[in-house]
């Protein structure tokens, strides 16, 4: 389509009361509606729409906590949450339990999101009173063959408003500076988990020493980043913008003192920078070749 003939682009005003109707309309015949809640730009905005369609009261965020789940970004679910009005349960998961979960095969996530939807289905459907629970896959995460997650979503009939709503990851931003949601421009943050090599084993251990790098680094200014698990080794993945401040005194010597302070012998920075999907995108590729 030439620029003569294409249709001008919706005003921004007129695109999120479009899309708010349009999400209203998705959830005709549910009353109470749960929200499998991390924290992060999706699911906050899945909650505010929900509130906004549904009414406050008749939403409930269902926050999964577990190893995984580092407390900062626990305390940060806790605050959008609140900026909503929004009620939090807390579901405490046991993953960790599972054989098939520790064992950190590409399908690790299939077993996290089964864990999780299996609790809340058992536990909060009926204390809720909910008619529907939902999560936050948008349209770009549908697309992607790294996401087993949503193979249980599946399986347990959770709802993906956002995905069915084609909105994308840019177009989920947009609604939640709209919204004026602080979430807004946070960088992703994948669970802990997935800084540990598939067919590696998941323990406790290693996640908390993962956790306590990645809040000792964002208490030094870096904020979006990865701190992969390789036994001895901590590989730190920053943008690239942040690449030479990172080895450059004085923030090389702090960088390797948390790194050290937490268990690891030897601090790596990746020169390939933030890489989502790194560890599982290769073996989902082989398998399909």
């Amino acid at each position: 389509m030439t620029d003569a003939v294409r249709p001008p682009a919706p005003e921004p005003a007129a695109w999120l009361s479009e899309t708010q109707t349009r999400f209203s309309e998705l959830l005709t015949g549910i009353d109470r509606l749960g929200v499998a809640f991390s924290g992060g730009v999706d699911s906050s905005v899945l909650l505010a729409l929900a509130a906004r369609a549904l009414g406050r009261d008749r939403v409930v965020a269902l926050l999964g906590v577990s190893p995984s789940l580092a407390a900062d970004e626990r305390a940060a679910a806790h605050a959008i949450a609140r900026d909503l009005d929004v009620r939090v349960r807390e579901v405490v998961t046991r993953e960790m339990d599972r054989v098939d979960y520790r064992a950190n095969g590409p399908d690790r996530c299939f077993h996290c999101k089964d864990e999780l939807f299996t609790i809340i289905t058992a536990d909060f459907v009926r204390s809720e009173r909910l008619d529907a629970v939902a999560y936050g896959e948008n349209a770009d995460d549908a697309r992607r063959p790294d996401r087993p997650g949503s193979r249980a979503a599946g399986d347990h009939r959770v709802l993906a408003p956002l995905a069915e709503l084609g909105l994308s990851k840019s177009d989920v931003r947009r609604i939640a500076r709209a919204f004026g949601l602080a979430c807004a421009d946070k960088p992703a943050a994948p669970c802990l988990a997935s800084r540990i090599p598939h067919f590696a084993e998941v323990t406790p251990e290693k996640l908390r020493q993962v956790e306590r790098v990645e809040s000792a680094l964002r208490r030094l200014g870096l904020q979006d980043l990865r701190v992969r698990h390789h036994d001895t080794v901590a590989r730190i993945e920053l943008p690239a913008t942040d690449l030479i401040r990172a080895v450059t005194e004085p923030l090389r010597s702090a960088v390797r003192a948390a790194v050290l302070e937490a268990g690891f012998r030897f601090a790596a920075l990746d020169l390939g920078g933030i890489q989502s999907g790194a560890f599982t995108l290769p073996l989902v590729a082989a398998a399909h070749d």
